[in-house]
């Protein structure tokens, strides 16, 4: 089958969302301009990780290149993944440019690979290019999506299911309520 690149020039939307429940979320990234959308799915580590480095590479271009950063994004997307949810691909690796001509970020992600020898050049690829200000805004909704999980064992800093939790810091006992 033959690669395909689906590739958004500033769309309307790049957001990070989930669908289920926390314990049980699946995370997907998803680009949309006009009637055109793409969503991929990615680990919630991939998620993470990647409003992380995008802060740092943001930082890095006002440092390195004078560009102008904005400290808090000008809007928020707090709306919902469109729908219908429907991955192209499960998302493998993730990179990151400064587009130093354009004053751009360029997302791009490569799907999972049948095999180790399978080449970058035959994986789809997902590549969004982002304002300042997009990128900014993505950091913040991909943070708080993140954080929006199950809430951390006090003691262990694990999460916490409903249907109870073994802490090891407890050595897998739970005290008995007398």
């Amino acid at each position: 089958m033959a690669r395909q690149v689906f590739e958004f020039h500033t769309p309307e939307r790049f957001v990070i969302g989930t669908v289920g429940e926390p314990g049980d979320r699946s995370f997907f990234l998803q680009a949309s301009d006009g009637a055109r959308i793409v969503s991929v799915s990615l680990e919630k580590i991939q998620a993470a990780l990647l409003a992380e480095r995008l802060a740092e590479l943001l930082e890095e271009a006002k440092e390195r290149f004078g560009v102008q950063v904005p400290d808090v994004a000008s809007a928020l997307d707090v709306e919902p993944l469109l729908t219908p949810v429907e991955p192209e691909f499960r998302v493998g690796s993730l990179g990151l440019i400064w587009d130093a001509t354009d004053e751009m970020v360029v997302v791009e992600a490569s799907a999972e690979g049948d095999n180790e020898d399978e080449s970058d050049e035959v994986r789809d690829l997902l590549r969004v290019r982002l304002t300042p200000d997009a990128a900014r805004g993505f950091i913040v909704r991909a943070i708080r999506v993140v954080a929006a999980g199950r809430p951390p064992c006090p003691l262990c800093n694990f999460p916490l299911d409903p249907a109870g939790h073994i802490c090891p810091r407890q050595n897998g006992y739970r005290r008995i309520a007398r």
